[in-house]
């Protein structure tokens, strides 16, 4: 029997898991769900959620908890949540440990194993922080894919047909555009290009600012200093660009939104396609000037391109669609969901790694040249930090290549390696990843040759040597985010602080698989109504007869609709408590 493998695709906004049986990839859904929202909180009693319970939760308290995890990934920064300081790499961990757990209900074998998708722009940082952040959750990394590059070969597992394709991927925080070639089972990706930090999120954004503009003209207040109000406005401007995939108008209404000299406020907003799709236009603008980048670095026009794959749930956004046809003339695919098929791909290459029969054979490429500082001439004049790449932008991955340097002035006893990344002649002007020194070179003449090795490998992580020519002498690094990186007791201590936090998880498949005659997990919905009842009834004693009444009625409603399981007739009632219970706080 293979070995089992997991395909993840660590998503922005969602997560889902895959994997491959009997030749077919599928998502593995949870309660019959298969997207987990990236959603990290903790509740009342300082239990974990991951997923749609602390989705839900962020309405209600948006203090404990946390969303777009993945556009911290990388960076030397900290997140509160109840009282505890964590890294994003911690944060990430729990919802990788929570597909996991999801995963191994579904196979009833442990799983250790995984494929993990980034974006195709991810920094060797980020990257280096999704490993991290898997080892902390208990994977195994066994390969990293660009997550364009998941899709096209979700899509190019079934061609049988020469094609060049378009990955047009964009998720909730990142957008990402490959050039890719699919020819006889094989995937190779050609050219990327793309922005970390664009997406579904700024979308929201601009709707967000949208209503506070209305209810500063309307209502003459500012919503930004009140964390509830803005997690509902947020939520609210989620569902309204959903909405607007399908109509051409949206009423955004929420009551009892802030409170002003002992009134409510309420919010009722009517917004048009045409003007969602106007505030966000300059963003579409920006994806469609990265395609352009990423055909011209492929060598290839509009009019090479076979099929365009639409990835993330963003490219429902109508106008998308409308910009792609009219540069192409041909309309975009939508055969497998936009939210699915990048962890189809992880879990297709996961399967070929674990050595199931698979068709298809994945060619990667980097999407930034990587290269040194050395003294030349740049605009025909003596520069000393003229760059230097050495693995070039759109290189197939792995990659090894080694350039030859030579000592500057007599006795040279050291040199400093300092390795960039960016596309820029001056190396000042590009990122600076790392800086090594190689020390007790002979004393000679200049010109005394040092030799440097850049190794990529699949996972898009970068290795570094420097060697003295003549004597063999070498120092090496592999490059990381010296600020996120976790080594020793570090790694070891995040592990213990995930693992102790997930076992408090209510819906945690791993701390009840021994118990057979435990009852069922509910519904996540279900769980939020039963916190919000506990809520409204630790109210009851500060709150008039008149709002006691109301919420006694509304919690009767939702008490009968948790006991038949009515997940539909539960949303309007825990609403309007909801509402209530936000308006009674404030």
């Amino acid at each position: 029997m293979n070995e089992t493998i997991i395909g993840i695709d660590l998503g922005t906004t969602n997560s889902e898991v895959a994997y491959v049986e009997n030749g077919i990839a599928q998502v593995i859904a949870d309660q019959g769900q298969k997207i987990l929202p990236s959603f990290v909180g903790i509740d009342d009693n300082g239990t974990l959620m991951v997923g749609e319970t602390a989705r839900n939760q962020y309405l209600v308290y948006p203090e404990r908890t946390v969303k777009s995890i993945k556009r911290l990934m990388g960076q030397d920064t900290r997140i509160a949540l109840n009282g505890q300081s964590y890294t994003p790499q911690e944060i990430s961990a729990l919802i990788l440990k929570r597909l996991k757990a999801i995963a191994e209900q579904q196979l009833g074998r442990v799983v250790d194993k995984a494929v993990i998708t980034v974006p195709a722009y991810f920094s060797d940082a980020q990257r280096q922080a999704t490993r991290e952040a898997g080892q902390i959750a208990g994977l195994e990394v066994v390969r990293m894919i660009n997550e364009p590059t998941a899709a096209a070969l979700a899509y190019g597992a079934k061609q049988s047909e020469a094609k060049q394709m378009l990955v047009y991927d964009l998720g909730g925080g990142t957008f990402d555009v490959s050039v890719v070639s699919v020819q006889a089972g094989v995937v190779e990706v050609l050219a990327s290009h793309g922005d970390n930090h664009l997406g579904g999120d700024d979308f929201d954004q601009q709707i967000v600012d949208f209503l506070l503009s209305r209810l500063k003209q309307s209502h003459q207040v500012d919503a930004r200093g009140n964390s509830k109000a803005m997690a509902r406005l947020t939520r609210a401007a989620e569902q309204a660009k959903l909405q607007l995939s399908d109509q051409p108008y949206v009423k955004i209404e929420e009551e009892y939104l802030l409170e002003k000299d002992g009134s409510a406020i309420n919010l009722a907003v009517e917004l048009s396609r045409m003007e969602y799709e106007e505030m966000i236009e300059d963003y579409i603008d920006a994806t469609m000037d990265a395609m352009h980048i990423a055909l011209k670095d492929a060598k290839m026009i509009t009019s090479d391109i076979d099929d365009i794959i639409l990835v993330g749930g963003s490219t429902r956004t109508p106008c998308i669609r409308e910009r792609l046809l009219n540069e192409f003339g041909f309309e975009a695919h939508g055969e497998v969901d936009p939210e699915l098929c990048v962890a189809l791909g992880a879990a297709t290459q996961a399967a070929m790694i674990a050595g199931q029969q698979v068709e298809t054979v994945l060619v990667d490429v980097t999407p930034y040249s990587y290269g040194t500082q050395a003294i030349g001439t740049l605009n025909g004049q003596y520069y000393p930090y003229m760059y230097v790449p050495l693995i070039h932008k759109n290189s197939a991955l792995p990659i090894r290549k080694t350039e030859a340097f030579m000592t500057s002035h007599d006795g040279q006893e050291a040199v400093e390696i300092t390795i960039y990344q960016g596309e820029e002649p001056d190396a000042l002007n590009n990122i600076k990843i790392g800086e090594f020194w190689v020390e007790g070179l002979r004393d000679v003449e200049a010109g005394n040759i040092i030799t440097l090795t850049l190794e990529l490998d699949l996972n898009g992580m970068l290795h570094v040597s420097a060697r003295e020519k003549a004597t063999g002498l070498e120092k090496s690094i592999t490059i990381k985010n010296a600020l996120a990186r976790f080594e020793g007791s570090s790694m070891d201590l995040a592990k213990q602080r995930i693992t102790s936090l997930f076992g408090q998880l209510e819906s945690d498949p791993e701390a009840h698989k021994d118990q057979a005659s435990a009852e069922p997990t509910p519904a996540p919905e279900i769980i939020a109504a039963r916190e919000l009842i506990r809520k409204a009834e630790g109210l009851f004693g500060r709150v008039s007869a008149e709002d006691k009444e109301d919420m006694e009625e509304l919690i009767e409603i939702i008490a009968a609709c948790i006991e038949r399981g009515d997940l539909e007739g539960l949303e309007q009632p825990a609403e309007q408590l909801n509402d209530i219970l936000y308006y009674l706080e404030s």
